[in-house]
């Protein structure tokens, strides 16, 4: 038991940090004259093209950039658009509201939409580097950036990009149903996990706020982390293994140390997840670099900002993009979505209570987890690996995709209309602060 809450928490530690800088983001580029002009730029030619051109454009593209032929449905349509759209704002209410897991269910809404597996992650990572070079802070987080730790931890997750990116299209050459079946399994895994430790956690708030206990802050928030070093990175500081990495000067005299080794191990991790799942690995970052490396808590979301820039264009662009497993209709679309999802689920965590946000957080996690977990039996079939009629394997999929996004339609209605029912009380807010 000590186990897995111990990785629960770790797992929700790393979502909480990559939705705040989600949120930051957000802030950046909505509050900046010349970034929304640069996302003009990105979306108005994907929206005129479109209306104007949308079959001639499709029937031209050729497959290797995702044409009709190729990767269907990579083209372009008014309805893709606008459910891109709807799917960014689901995600961005996610993120905003609950302040943790909207990127996990990009995913698995596009592959219950009929997007193929690999499309829906270099899509998603497209997405997400897009996002990050917009509202890119680097500059202005610099003095919490350990370069040499950022160079060393940036080399394995090259590395681990690549060989997520070569796993994923080796998959789909071989067969693109056991791509989707490999896809499907890992978000089975991890959505179940969180999912499941997400729901004992709501649990353990509710108990501890009955008998009076504090339980943090509507995101979930607990204590500022990396100040004290726990057993695991102290094990690890001491093993020398030339040569040291030294970060943290400004934190503790004479600052700390780690062998390049562990950064790298670290890095290919981050880099295989973001490879594979999409979702910039960035989840996993903070936890990994405060629990288990011993990292302070303010150079980890410094060197966090630039592990995201990096490793999710990297992958993008060199393990999917250039082989056409990108739709970048629905990048603009989910960019765009996004950044109107992120403002007002922000804005309505200031009328909720921080339990019922947490309870939200386990549905919606839950939600994807059933919703990959009812695909999986019919692409399993189809490969022979089990028996199961096609008819029956359909019912399943849509079971899964029903109770997904009703659940998800669910909170995002209800948050829109937390939203504006009390517009008159958050500017009275906004007012007074």
């Amino acid at each position: 038991m000590g186990f897995f809450r111990q990785w629960g928490e770790f797992m929700l530690q790393g979502s909480r940090m990559h939705a705040q800088w989600e949120i930051n983001n957000a802030k950046i580029i909505l509050g900046d004259r010349k970034r929304m002009m640069v996302l003009g730029l990105l979306v108005l030619p994907v929206v005129l093209g479109g209306i104007v051109f949308a079959d001639q454009v499709g029937e031209a593209l050729p497959g290797f950039i995702g044409g009709k032929s190729a990767y269907s449905p990579a083209y372009y349509s008014n309805f893709i658009f606008i459910a891109s759209i709807l799917i960014g704002i689901c995600a961005g209410l996610i993120t905003g509201a609950i302040g943790a897991g909207g990127g996990f269910i990009i995913a698995p809404a596009l592959m219950s939409a009929g997007i193929k597996g690999i499309l829906a992650v270099g899509t998603d990572l497209f997405h997400i580097f897009a996002k990050a070079i917009m509202g890119s802070v680097i500059h202005r987080k610099l003095g919490n950036v350990s370069v040499p730790l950022a160079l060393v931890f940036l080399i394995g997750s090259v590395f681990g990009a690549t060989g997520g990116g070569v796993v994923n299209r080796w998959l789909y050459d071989k067969n693109p149903v056991l791509s989707d079946a490999f896809i499907t399994t890992i978000y089975v895994l991890m959505l179940g996990f969180l999912g499941l430790y997400s729901l004992i956690d709501y649990f353990r708030s509710r108990k501890a706020m009955a008998g009076g206990t504090d339980t943090g802050d509507a995101h979930g928030g607990g204590k500022k982390e990396g100040a004290d070093l726990g057993g695991l990175p102290r094990k690890l500081q001491a093993i020398n293994i030339p040569p040291m990495v030294k970060f943290d000067h400004d934190f503790t005299p004479g600052g700390r140390g780690i062998s390049w080794v562990f950064l790298v191990l670290s890095g290919a991790l981050v880099g295989l997840a973001a490879g594979i799942m999409g979702v910039g690995g960035g989840f996993l970052t903070f936890p990994i670099f405060v629990y288990m490396l011993g990292v302070s808590s303010m150079t980890t979301v410094g060197t966090d900002i630039l592990q995201i820039v990096f490793t999710a264009g990297y992958s993008a662009i060199t393990q999917y993009a250039i082989y056409g497993f990108i739709f970048y209709t629905l990048a603009m679309g989910m960019l765009l979505g996004s950044l109107i999802g992120i403002q007002v689920g922000a804005m309505a965590t200031k009328v909720v209570p921080g339990i019922t946000i947490r309870g939200f957080y386990a549905m919606a996690v839950l939600a994807g987890f059933i919703n990959r977990f009812f695909a999986l039996p019919s692409k399993l079939a189809a490969m022979g690996y089990i028996p199961l009629s096609p008819s029956m394997g359909n019912v399943l999929s849509k079971i899964g995709n029903y109770a997904f996004f009703i659940v998800i339609g669910t909170f995002a209605v209800w948050v829109i209309g937390t939203f504006i029912k009390n517009i008159g009380v958050l500017k009275g807010e906004e007012g007074h602060s």
